[in-house]
C-alpha cells in the first residue's frame, strides 16, 4: 500500500498545495505547479516516465491522506473541490484503459 500523507494546515494557496504535492509525491523538477501539471504527473503511476516517486502494481492504489481536512475546506474551498476533480480525472483517465483507479483520497479531522 502506497500513501502520501499531507499535511491541510500547511496549505494557503495554490502555490503551497503544489509545492507540498511536488515534495511528496516526488513531482519532477520541471513541475508545472498547476492542476494539469498535477494530473499529469499522478497519471503515470503505473508508466515508467519517473513523473512521481511511486511505481504502482496493476491493481496498487495510492493513498492520498489529507490531515487536517476539514479547516482545508473552510479556509480554501476551492482547493479541495480541484482536488477531488482532478483525482476522479486521472481514475477516469485509468479506467479508460481497463485499469484498476489508482487514487483514493483520505480526508481526515
Amino acid at each position: 500500500m502506497a500513501s502520501v500523507r499531507i499535511n491541510g494546515a500547511k496549505i494557503t494557496d495554490w502555490a503551497s498545495f503544489h509545492q507540498i504535492f511536488k515534495e511528496t509525491c516526488g513531482f519532477p523538477d520541471f513541475y508545472g505547479m498547476n492542476m494539469n501539471a498535477w494530473i499529469d504527473c499522478l497519471s503515470d503511476l503505473r508508466a515508467e516516465y519517473g513523473m512521481t516517486q511511486f511505481q504502482l502494481a496493476n491493481d496498487e492504489i495510492l493513498y492520498l491522506e489529507i490531515h487536517g481536512a476539514l479547516d482545508l475546506s473552510v479556509r480554501l474551498p476551492e482547493i479541495i473541490s480541484e482536488l477531488v476533480e482532478s483525482t476522479a480525472f486521472v481514475n477516469s483517465r485509468y479506467l479508460g484503459y481497463g485499469q484498476t483507479p489508482p487514487l483514493a483520497i483520505i480526508f481526515i479531522g
